[in-house]
């Protein structure tokens, strides 16, 4: 799949809004502030492709990116650290949980920040991926302010936080320097 062949598509506010061609999934997920668009974006070597902000939640609706016409690139909106109203939290809560209910998720990648232990919102997700048996595997974000001798120790902290096996992967990377793109890309392509 050539990964840098995308175009933006649609962003989903409802159920009516997602695509019905039943192409693959491949989605990302992950807090608010952990860089889910800025891991799209170093992912696909598109600037500003995936909407940034300096502020918590930007994306608000579901955003279906279209690659090489094979698959979509998924960019959920993110939970946790948020500064939005009680009801617009409530509306992404519905929206996630009609988009989980229909969704053709070939692929769930759950982010996180390699620097911090994963949230009580992670564990629910790695659970949620875990319950539906949809292959997921996590990226841990911003390895470039991670020093290499503590690694091993924040991926073995998110491995055991997450209830990760062995066989599932964590990925170091860095949507500043690139680091873990070509690893990405891999995992991507075989699915």
């Amino acid at each position: 799949m050539n990964l840098g062949n995308a175009e933006f598509i649609r962003s989903a506010a409802s159920e009516s809004d997602f695509p019905s061609d039943r192409l693959p999934q491949i989605v990302f997920a992950g807090r608010s502030n952990v860089g889910k668009s800025s891991v799209i974006n170093k992912l696909l070597n598109r600037k500003n492709f995936a909407r940034t902000g300096n502020a918590p939640g930007k994306t608000a609706h579901i955003n279906f990116f279209l690659i090489d016409r094979k698959a979509y690139v998924v960019d959920l909106p993110g939970y946790g650290f948020a500064k939005v109203s009680k009801i617009e939290k409530e509306r992404w809560g519905a929206l996630m949980e009609q988009y989980f209910a229909h969704g053709d998720i070939s692929l769930g990648i759950l982010i996180v920040d390699m620097r911090h232990k994963p949230t009580a919102d992670d564990v629910i997700m790695a659970d949620w991926f875990h319950g539906t048996g949809v292959s997921f595997l996590t990226v841990a974000n911003k390895a470039d302010k991670v020093r290499q001798n503590a690694r091993a120790e924040a991926i073995n902290l998110i491995r055991s936080t997450l209830k990760l096996s062995l066989a599932e992967k964590v990925l170091a990377f860095s949507a500043v320097t690139g680091e873990g793109r070509d690893e990405l890309m891999s995992e991507i392509n075989v699915r």
